[in-house]
């Protein structure tokens, strides 16, 4: 099992990646990219960009969530 913390990025979290990895254990981060509309895909180069943020930080990302799926999708 490992240790993560959940992270909302630069623009949404007030906690630092730089605070986050003070935390004893701690060796990720879960992230979403919450910028990104519902039904959008979401472009390779932002998920790029969020990985390569937290590794500069020393942390890795272990888990993307919060996939928003559009309302058409979920009513089938």
């Amino acid at each position: 099992m490992k240790l993560v913390f959940r992270w909302y990025g630069e623009k949404h979290d007030t906690v630092t990646l730089e605070q986050i990895r003070q935390i004893p254990g701690v060796e990720g981060v879960v992230g979403a990219l919450f910028d990104i509309p519902v039904g959008e895909v979401w472009p390779l180069e932002e998920i790029m960009k969020l990985k390569e943020t937290v590794e500069k930080a020393g942390l890795k990302l272990e888990v993307i969530e919060s996939v928003n799926v559009h309302e058409d999708i979920k009513l089938g």
